[in-house]
């Protein structure tokens, strides 16, 4: 049975960041993720998961100027510095909140852009030479051009050809399967073919992001598939609940923690 993580940047907006912990784990969540813990402490999130009982999924690296419109510096030339210290920030709430796996987000730049490509690679490859020795997987996540336009990391097939490259033990692919759905559609295939290389799952409605209880992908059938695949990691609940974060739970009654 899937492990299922509320994204707290997403859902629970009823809630102050830090209460939202309390929420998820009330609503029988087990597991949290968010894009982004920086405004918080360390300490302050550690304890709201140990209260809850709660495992720390995923989060992401810092963006780099997120309110200016960057979407990570991985792939900009002329920001390796930066991202150097940025890993060791991120180390530093995941030392705190026992996180396994850390998202390092590309950026804006053009995916045949040479430069871009090298800066990346050599990114990528630091961030998980770091993080591999505290013992975290670092994934990378292809992102549809529809929500983020120029985003480097726009096509699966980009991210598969670089992890193959790469070859690094904690490098992993980070499937989000709205974003799959919406690039290259081909889902179940996709996951059969790629789960050895998948480190984290995340999941939505297609088109409009909101549970997943409709619309174009079924769901009921893609969370057997995972089981049938052996898919032992957590399945991240990235979306925009259509009303109220409780009244739409109804699909994950099944799957809650008593």
């Amino acid at each position: 049975m899937p492990v299922f993580a509320a994204n707290l940047t997403m859902m629970f907006n009823e809630w102050p960041f830090l209460d939202r912990f309390d929420a998820a784990a009330d609503a029988g969540f087990c597991a949290v993720e968010y894009l982004f813990p920086y405004e918080a402490t360390p300490q302050a999130i550690a304890e709201r998961l140990a209260r809850n009982k709660l495992q720390q999924a995923l989060f992401n690296l810092p963006p780099g100027d997120w309110a200016a419109g960057e979407r990570g510096i991985a792939a900009l030339p002329g920001r390796f510095d930066e991202l150097k210290s940025d890993v060791d920030r991120a180390l530093t709430y995941a030392a705190a909140t026992d996180a396994k796996r850390l998202h390092l987000m590309a950026g804006l730049a053009d995916p045949r852009d040479e430069v871009a490509m090298s800066c990346y690679q050599q990114s990528v490859t630091y961030a998980a030479g770091r993080l591999a020795e505290k013992g975290i997987d670092l994934v990378i996540e292809p992102i549809n051009s529809r929500n983020m336009p120029g985003y480097y990391l726009n096509d699966f097939n980009l991210a598969e050809t670089l992890l193959t490259k790469l070859a690094l033990p904690n490098l992993k692919l980070q499937f989000d399967i709205y974003h799959r759905q919406i690039m290259h559609g081909d889902v179940a295939i996709a996951l059969r073919r790629l789960i050895p290389m998948i480190g984290h799952i995340q999941i939505a409605s297609v088109p409009s992001r909101q549970e997943p209880d409709g619309e174009e992908l079924n769901y009921p059938y893609l969370f057997e598939e995972l089981d049938r695949l052996g898919y032992d990691g957590f399945v991240g609940c990235e979306y925009n609940p259509r009303a109220g974060t409780l009244d739409g739970l109804g699909w994950f009654k099944p799957f809650a923690r008593s």
